[in-house]
């Protein structure tokens, strides 16, 4: 009986033991050296630099300059390889005139990177090729929107709108897309 109540007084006492190590401590902020300004002993300048007053000016320390902001990044578009072996299967369907099976691996490759410009260009060129100039500057206006960032890309699709434009008669929007097109070119 005596083994039993010592272990019933052993149990509780290293759980609160335990319980008490767990406690987390509270917060201590670093002591401030007694140089900076609003510290212990220095009143706080208003406005001053290194105040904590609001809309104090503040200067970076010494040698902790920020870097310039990077320059605006420019996209330039690629294709996978998928669609790389599709444009290339497509472009010899479309050489031996089959233009229906050529139009069908584009929509394979669009199928597989549906927001790359290059393959909107390319299937733009298909149609224009096909005499479907209305499809052709749609497909056109479509990779130019895409092409975002690309600047040789837009002034591609540009070209393109202006080709398609050409075929159907309205010269004025067709010249105004190629000077569009020449703004572009990088």
């Amino acid at each position: 009986m005596q083994i039993r109540r010592s272990r019933l007084f052993f149990l509780p006492a290293a759980l609160l033991l335990l319980s008490a190590c767990s406690i987390p401590q509270p917060y201590q902020p670093p002591s401030r050296p007694a140089s900076v300004p609003g510290s212990a002993g220095q009143p706080p300048q208003n406005g001053a630099a290194g105040s904590n007053v609001p809309g104090g000016n503040v200067p970076p320390a010494q040698g902790t300059e920020l870097p310039p902001a990077p320059a605006p990044r420019t996209r330039e578009y690629t294709l996978g390889p998928a669609s790389k072996a599709l444009v290339a299967q497509a472009q010899s369907q479309q050489a031996s005139g089959d233009y229906a099976t050529a139009a069908a691996s584009l929509e394979r490759a669009l199928r597989i990177e549906p927001n790359n410009p290059l393959l909107w260009l390319e299937l733009s060129k298909l149609r224009q090729v096909e005499n479907n100039y209305v499809q052709a500057e749609s497909l056109a206006r479509k990779a130019l929107s895409k092409a975002g960032g690309d600047a040789k890309v837009q002034a591609a699709a540009c070209h393109a709108v202006a080709d398609a434009l050409k075929a159907r008669g309205r010269n004025q929007e067709a010249r105004e897309a190629e000077v569009r097109a020449e703004t572009l070119r990088p």
